[in-house]
């Protein structure tokens, strides 16, 4: 199978990048998208040429390390599927295909379609995690969980922190994401004690890295390749009001004291 490639090309932040044409003609329909660029890359590196510098760890669809945009579509065309896990097979001879990072004032570019997402692990620290003490673990019996919360957390940790909701999103928010850190947690009689305190921490954070507002348009539910619904952001939303009330409240009563 033969494609033509229009691949954005920027060797780093500090330089300009533009989109650069490559016909490759020895594409396999069994080939992952990722193979298909390593041999694109093999024959670069044959030619002498700098390879196409892309972010990828297990290509099993769980990590979360690769992402970038297929035709204006991140992850491209197939829904509820990683780049890695999108195989040659959903193209067809003679398809011409433009390749682009994530495209997010919050996502600094790093090289060609590799992009900063650092971002996404200071939201994770801010609030992202629960504190207990270490030792070994109960037994599951012990901790009772309504097997609606439980399914529910279950969804919202498939998360991966890929990306593709803030890429997709036309304000660049991070809220899919963030929502389903705050839900998984929120849900669980572990998360509890940090509920509230998550919520408005990990907002704040979302606010220094510089991403977008959220206006419920459905882009970022639309590209989630775990499928992620949006009750999360309406779950991270609850809790935020109701942690934002309860401290000015608080404030309040102290200042009356």
């Amino acid at each position: 199978m033969r494609l033509i490639l229009h691949v954005w090309r920027q060797k780093s932040p500090a330089h300009a990048g533009q989109m650069v044409r490559y016909e490759h003609k020895q594409v396999s329909t069994h080939m992952s998208f990722l193979e298909m660029l390593d041999v694109l890359n093999e024959e670069l590196i044959a030619k002498g040429e700098e390879p196409v510098a892309f972010d990828h760890d297990c290509r099993e669809g769980i990590c979360g390390s690769c992402g970038f945009m297929i035709n204006g579509v991140a992850h491209g065309p197939q829904p509820g599927t990683t780049v890695c896990q999108l195989h040659m097979r959903h193209f067809k001879d003679g398809d011409e295909l433009y390749l682009e990072p994530w495209r997010a004032s919050a996502f600094p570019a790093v090289k060609d379609l590799v992009v900063d997402r650092s971002a996404f692990d200071r939201i994770i620290a801010s609030g992202g995690f629960i504190s207990v003490a270490a030792g070994s673990p109960q037994d599951a019996n012990c901790i009772p969980v309504p097997k609606e919360n439980a399914d529910l957390a279950m969804d919202a940790a498939a998360c991966i922190g890929c990306g593709a909701c803030v890429a997709a999103c036309p304000n660049a928010a991070a809220a899919l994401f963030t929502g389903a850190k705050i839900a998984h947690l929120g849900l669980l009689p572990q998360g509890q004690p940090e509920r509230y305190d998550r919520a408005l921490n990990m907002a704040a954070q979302v606010r220094t890295e510089g991403f977008g507002s959220c206006t419920n348009i459905g882009e970022c539910e639309a590209v989630c390749p775990k499928e992620i619904k949006l009750e999360v952001i309406a779950r991270m939303n609850r809790d935020f009001i109701k942690a934002s009330w309860t401290q000015r409240g608080d404030a309040f009563r102290n200042e009356s004291a």
